[in-house]
């Protein structure tokens, strides 16, 4: 499990990234990028990481559910997924 404080900092991240999504595209779409580079290095999409909402884990993340593969597992044969089963044939 990730420590609280890197899990406080994507989602403080994911927060700056709406805040300032509609800004950054009207300063894309303008070519002003010396105005793009005011903006906070935070208000950037590419500095976020998926990660497990549960556990914050980076990796082993299945971007369909936003779980890591080990919560995924442990939700589904609990039932805790709807539409997911253990596969048998």
């Amino acid at each position: 499990m990730a420590k609280e404080s890197v899990k406080a900092r994507q989602k403080k991240r994911e927060a700056m990234v709406a805040q300032f999504a509609a800004k950054r595209a009207a300063l894309k779409k303008a070519g002003d990028y010396a105005g793009l580079d005011l903006l906070p290095k935070n208000a950037s999409p590419v500095r976020l990481k998926n990660r497990c909402q549960l556990t914050g884990r980076p990796k082993g993340y299945m971007r369909y559910f936003g779980l890591s593969r080990i919560m995924f597992r442990d939700m589904a044969l609990n039932g805790k997924i709807p539409g997911v089963k253990k596969a048998s044939w």
